[in-house]
């Protein structure tokens, strides 16, 4: 009888375990759509208008030249790249710019997909200005 409860609350214990992980990954990636759709709120109150291309700048912080160049292989020719080093602390930052449309929906596309590729290369996404 006490080995069947043990059990029982092994297995309980257990699905809480997944279960807050997975929330705790869910408000992660919502805080980072959250902030695109705020910064657009923010640039549509100032005057942007949503369906004219703007000159959108992306940020990468990168470990070294080599992860920059797998970077730029894969950003070029949709976006415009350059790379500096750092000035604080060793490594480089990524500058990807190109024009678009500030649609929440298409940002936080591009948000999702440079920070995998942040994170793929060792590095991660700074975040993006307008």
């Amino acid at each position: 009888m006490k080995s069947w409860f043990f059990f029982a609350l092994v297995i309980a214990l257990g699905l809480i375990v997944v279960r807050v992980y997975f929330k705790l990954r869910t408000v992660r990636n919502t805080r980072a759509e959250t902030w695109d759709e705020q910064m657009i709120g923010t640039l549509r109150a100032q005057g942007y208008a949503p369906f004219n291309d703007y000159r959108v700048d992306f940020f990468l912080s990168l470990p070294d030249t080599a992860a920059c160049e797998r970077a730029r292989v894969r950003l070029e020719p949709e976006f415009s790249v350059d790379v500096q080093p750092m000035k604080e602390g060793d490594g480089f930052s990524l500058h990807a710019s190109k024009n678009m449309r500030l649609i929440v929906p298409e940002m936080q596309a591009v948000s999702r997909r440079l920070t995998a590729l942040g994170e793929e290369l060792g590095g991660r996404y700074d975040g993006w200005a307008a």
